[in-house]
């Protein structure tokens, strides 16, 4: 895990390694154990390294491998390289590292683009040919690590983060419209390509990008999962699907333990969090470090889970950590969180991961984290209402039930020079749902949140506040085995138990029913999603700010609205609507940009 940056020109002149530089220094929180910069002509790569799989300098990176031309820069994790080097090994490849990084090279070498078939992990890499002069940039399947881009006609730069790219300059700032409809509408999510920004885009999931010299490029998509049913599997009965789904979780947690150093896991007290610690014991894992994260309760809202994550803990005898954030922190913990942020987060579970992972980080580099199991397995409440839908109705039914705010609602929000003329966040899904490979209305929504939300909200802020304190997060409920293999569940089965019900079912016996029973849980910021006092203070400030006020993003009748009565209004899924306005407003401030 590490932050990567790099710039390619195109109009002949060398490298701007005083840029990459910048871009790097932007990238220290993410790899706090070292960094360097590599430049050969038109060409320069930039990393910043947290040590966690060969800790020796023969891993350092960007990595130059002579013998077979290429240099590169890698963030993430390839779980089996292991065997993939034995594998490269038996083809007469040799190796001068024991590093994951050296196994992306070397496969490379060996298969090409199809290198990315071969990998089991989480990854971003950028690959430059010495004799070709091209670019190779890759992002894992389910885009669990980030990439983002800055291309003009003169050279394109990439980066592990959003601001990393801003602080390189010359970026166009402005703030794209289309992606502000989509924040606004589609739950905060701005789907790749697009970020709020016009001049930066983003390498979507399961893509491969190969740049020439001349700055043309293309794009192959490598991984695209259905979700619908399998001929093969028509006969397995619902025990068959609970068996082989916790065989493949057992699995998928199994090889997220691959590490030169201690891993740890966030137990939330929930059953996604709960079963990854209860198959560590399974496995024979002694002295495994947990940690639980809780607030002080507002506005009659419970601020911690204490209760379930210490049950747990104490069945599986971990090294439990409660850490109870004293609300002195949470204040200027809400700005540290929004410097944190590549792109606007309104989930207020943003700030937990934050404060979590700077006490987390004291005591490990890697960590095991339940995320994903929601989208993966169908635990969310807008997707029970989806069960007998037509397929053909099933765009307009999931906007209902997931969108914060329909297109014709949009005037009473954004002033009149920020609006779209289209409704394209429902173009989008309308796109997206029109895709083959999703049989049913459920399916589709699921593949839709799997593919695209849960990339853009809780992977993005996963990756992002454990990163802010140099800390691995791993999440095997993303393994993209297990989420083939969730993707031909059928959804009833998904749907029971008041959701994810296969998977409770399958826990039954693994973890205590109480966890399973349970009613759904959360990361809790009370203070946040009941706005008074102080952090009310911020957020009104945030929103009457002289750069707010130059914007003009939104009505001011709204706001004032919204700031009279601040938590009456919510949206579709309950949130804040003050606090998703003022997030944006307070990211935009902090990053000095739009």
């Amino acid at each position: 895990m590490c932050g990567l940056a790099g710039e390619m020109r195109f109009d002949g002149r060398s490298a701007d390694v005083a840029a990459c530089a910048r871009l790097s220094g932007c990238l220290q929180h993410r790899g706090p154990d070292g960094d360097g910069i590599w430049a050969h002509g038109p060409v320069a790569l930039a990393h910043r390294r947290l040590s966690i799989i060969d800790l020796s300098v023969a891993g350092s990176q960007p990595m130059v491998d002579p013998d077979l031309g290429l240099t590169l820069v890698f963030n993430g994790c390839i779980y089996n390289y292991r065997q993939l080097r034995a594998e490269l090994e038996g083809h007469g490849l040799r190796f001068f590292s024991t590093s994951d990084t050296e196994v992306i090279g070397k496969a490379y070498a060996h298969w090409g683009l199809d290198c990315v078939d071969h990998f089991l992990g989480m990854f971003a890499f950028a690959i430059y040919e010495h004799r070709s002069g091209r670019l190779v940039l890759g992002r894992d399947r389910l885009g669990i690590k980030p990439l983002y881009l800055d291309q003009t006609p003169e050279r394109l730069r990439f980066a592990s983060t959003l601001p990393a790219l801003v602080a390189g300059g010359g970026t166009d700032t402005s703030i794209d419209r289309e992606a502000l409809a989509h924040y606004l509408t589609f739950h905060s999510v701005v789907p790749a390509p697009r970020t709020i920004l016009t001049g930066v885009r983003k390498l979507p999931p399961a893509t491969l990008r190969v740049v020439e010299p001349d700055g043309s490029s293309t794009d192959r998509l490598y991984w695209e999962p259905t979700f619908g049913r399998d001929p093969d599997r028509a006969d397995w009965t619902e025990q068959d699907w609970q068996d082989a789904l916790l065989e493949s979780l057992r699995v998928a947690v199994d090889r997220r333990m691959v590490s030169d150093v201690p891993v740890g896991v966030l137990l939330s007290g929930g059953i996604d969090s709960s079963l990854v610690v209860a198959l560590l014991a399974e496995m024979g894992q002694t002295g495994l470090k947990t940690f639980s994260i809780g607030f002080d309760s507002a506005g009659g809202e419970s601020g911690d889970e204490f209760e379930y994550s210490t049950l747990v803990a104490e069945r599986f005898g971990t090294d439990h950590h409660r850490i109870k954030i004293d609300s002195s922190r949470l204040l200027p913990g809400i700005d540290a969180t929004v410097e944190a942020m590549s792109e606007p987060m309104v989930s207020h579970d943003c700030v937990a991961f934050y404060l979590l992972s700077e006490d987390v980080s004291r005591s490990v580099k890697v960590v095991q984290s339940g995320q994903g199991a929601d989208e993966v397995l169908g635990g969310y409440d807008w997707y029970p209402p989806l069960a007998q839908v037509p397929r053909d109705q099933a765009v307009e039914a999931y906007s209902g039930v997931f969108f914060d705010r329909r297109w014709d609602a949009m005037a009473a929000v954004l002033n009149p020079e920020w609006r779209l003329d289209h409704d394209a966040p429902t173009a989008f899904v309308a796109e997206r749902f029109g895709r083959p490979g999703a049989d049913t209305s459920v399916d589709a929504a699921l593949r839709n949140d799997t593919t695209v939300m849960l990339v853009d909200d809780p992977v993005k802020r996963v990756d992002n506040m454990t990163m802010a304190w140099g800390l691995e997060a791993r999440v095997p409920f993303l393994d993209h085995e297990l989420v083939e293999l969730a993707g031909r569940i059928p959804p009833e089965l998904k749907l029971a138990d008041g959701g994810k019900g296969v998977l409770k079912r399958a826990s039954r016996g693994v973890v205590p029913d109480e966890v399973i029973d349970r009613t759904k849980g959360y990361f809790p910021v009370p203070a946040i999603r009941q706005l008074d006092g102080p952090y009310l203070e911020r957020v009104r400030d945030a929103l009457t700010d002289p750069a707010a006020r130059r914007r003009g993003l939104f009505d001011d009748e709204l706001v004032r609205s919204l700031l009279a009565d601040p938590n009456r209004t919510r949206t579709t899924l309950g949130s804040n609507a003050l606090w998703q306005l003022a997030l944006l407003e307070m990211w935009l401030q902090k990053h000095g940009v739009g």
